[in-house]
């Protein structure tokens, strides 16, 4: 039977992949006549996201000692006075343990396979690993102090790469597309309604609008600082695989 605690992380997902898919969409560097399941994947796999690779790599290689060998769940993930015990690398570790069983690997699995290559191609390699850990780490401090003070997942993090996206874009829409007036205003209104998702997230004190909202902030950080480093564009990618084609990122 499926636990209250489950079904509240299920609905988490599916609110944050009702807002963030869409942004996720427009910045996949495909047509819109060509954003079937399959050519999205292909699209963003295809600009080689190293750093998403690994990450995957390594949380599948956890996904599977959990599973053989005896106690490594509990060495890793959150548990209730970790870190007034001085046990503060639970606060990393707990984002590559998925310990509410296969439905919530097939979906973080999924959801790390759509946003990680999308957020890596904008963000770059660096401010992926600044955000994916930035917000997983502050969501399970939060988690820590009574959101839920045990268990782990990567779902947090993932959440905080669609932030950070949604962030960069809400600041940095005029960068999109070829169509700056009309992509802004989309964009714009994709971006706003995951800090809303994450705000919402907050007042019922579920974990993952903690990673959300920080993903945000940092997206903001990183939108100001170094406006130079993003990659909005994503029509980019399209037209340096098939120079002379015209793409628009979002309509």
């Amino acid at each position: 039977m499926v636990s209250t605690h489950e079904i509240e992380l299920y609905a988490s997902a599916a609110v944050v992949f009702a807002s963030g898919r869409p942004l996720l969409t427009a910045l996949s560097g495909t047509r819109r006549e060509e954003r079937s399941p399959v050519q999205i994947l292909s699209a963003i796999w295809g600009r080689k996201p190293w750093v998403t690779a690994v990450a995957m790599v390594t949380m599948l290689v956890l996904i599977g000692l959990q599973y053989t060998v005896p106690g490594l769940s509990d060495h890793l993930t959150r548990q209730p006075g970790a870190l007034q015990d001085g046990q503060w690398w639970r606060m990393f570790t707990a984002l590559l343990i998925q310990s509410s069983g296969l439905v919530q690997i097939v979906v973080n699995v999924a959801a790390l396979a759509v946003a990680g290559p999308v957020a890596e191609w904008v963000l770059g390699p660096v401010r992926w690993l600044l955000v994916f850990f930035g917000s997983g780490v502050v969501a399970n401090v939060v988690s820590e102090e009574g959101w839920s003070r045990h268990g782990g997942g990567c779902s947090v993090a993932i959440c905080g790469l669609v932030g950070a996206l949604a962030a960069a874009c809400l600041l940095r829409a005029d960068r999109i597309g070829p169509e700056p007036v009309e992509n802004r205003r989309r964009i714009r209104q994709l971006g706003l309604a995951i800090p809303a998702a994450g705000v919402f997230l907050c007042a019922i004190r579920n974990n993952h609008g903690a990673g959300l909202l920080t993903g945000c902030a940092l997206g903001l950080v990183i939108a100001a600082a170094w406006p130079g480093s993003l990659r909005l564009d994503s029509a980019t990618a399209r037209r340096d695989r098939n120079p002379g084609s015209e793409v628009l990122a979002v309509r």
